[in-house]
């Protein structure tokens, strides 16, 4: 391994964040920090399907879509973000790409996507 993804290594051990594994087509609830006037801070979430994801080391990334009041909106999150509380995946999604950016034009029943049970039962035991 060469020197900078050997110094990127130890920063993100470092950090010592729990990500959990989850891929594009997953649904994630992603907890992140807002700070209010005077300095309060509180966590809102974010719940949407993860429709992208970058692995590069220290630089991840990944993109989560929701739809709020009937238009969509995205969302792209460093992976090692400290404004990012935690990430939990809520339920798995069965998808045959790794980037699902089609479906931005699909609405309403089409845009659903098709739980994968089988990985899901594995992760239960």
């Amino acid at each position: 391994m060469n020197l900078i993804k050997t110094l990127e290594q130890e920063q993100i051990d470092k950090l010592g964040k729990k990500i959990p594994d989850f891929k594009a087509g997953d649904t994630v609830k992603v907890m992140c920090k807002i700070i209010e006037d005077k300095g309060r801070e509180r966590l809102q979430a974010y719940e949407g399907v993860c429709i992208a994801r970058s692995n590069d080391g220290l630089n991840s990334t990944f993109t989560v879509r929701k739809i709020s009041f009937g238009e969509g909106i995205e969302r792209i999150f460093p992976l090692y973000s400290p404004n990012i509380a935690n990430i939990e995946v809520v339920r798995r999604g069965k998808v045959k790409r790794s980037k699902i950016y089609y479906l931005r034009q699909l609405f309403g029943k089409a845009a659903r996507i098709a739980e994968d049970k089988e990985k899901y039962a594995d992760e239960a035991e």
